[in-house]
């Protein structure tokens, strides 16, 4: 890590302490969203503070490695999209271990890359929790939007949605759910082919 970025980091981190909101950090615990070190910032206001550093590749990669919940959250705020490859992607993922940074990864970073369509059926279908639902976040993102699957994407994507709703993970299938309301309300179509497929929007 050179020098600046070293000295950025720092900054970043003394910054927290006036930031922090210590009832929203122990309500996190409370519901087991555990990090090494949670100062319970308010997602608005670290939005805020990526503003005054931009977009910073060198950046956002150190603040990633930090287990420190507002450090990775102003990572996925400073990544520059462009350059965000697969690979990288991968190893970010690694280190998600909670609903919320699934969620966080998904809508401020993953969303706009070229390749999120792809990753996100990929991961839907790994058998992973946090994979499955940075993939059912990502897609209602990419759905809310107005990305239409494939025919052949629409069929795996319906199987696997089905397959979650009826697991015992909570959580999978709360974001297979919410993936599937976009889902439908992309058209019309699109709500028919959904409810022929999944019994569970018809009750």
């Amino acid at each position: 890590m050179n020098v600046e970025i070293h000295e950025k980091i720092k900054q970043i981190k003394q910054s927290f302490r006036f930031r922090m909101n210590g009832v929203a950090s122990q309500s996190m615990r409370e519901k087991g969203i555990l990090y090494k070190l949670n100062w319970g910032i308010p997602v608005p206001e670290l939005k805020e503070m990526a503003k005054e550093y931009g977009k910073d590749y060198a950046l956002a990669i150190e603040l990633w490695k930090e287990d420190i919940r507002e450090c990775m959250i102003l990572a996925t705020l400073t990544m520059p999209y462009e350059k965000m490859d697969e690979e990288l992607v991968e190893v970010w993922m690694e280190r998600v271990k909670t609903q919320e940074m699934a969620e966080i990864l998904a809508f401020n970073l993953l969303q706009h890359l070229n390749f999120a369509s792809a990753l996100a059926f990929r991961w839907i279908a790994s058998g992973r929790q946090m994979y499955e639902l940075c993939g059912y976040n990502l897609l209602a993102r990419l759905f809310s939007r107005g990305t239409e699957p494939d025919f052949r994407d629409i069929n795996e994507y319906l199987d696997q949605a089905n397959s979650a709703l009826q697991s015992n993970n909570i959580q999978v299938k709360h974001a297979a759910y919410n993936s599937l309301l976009k889902f439908c309300d992309i058209s019309e179509a699109f709500e028919t082919i959904a409810k022929k497929a999944v019994s569970f929007l018809n009750d």
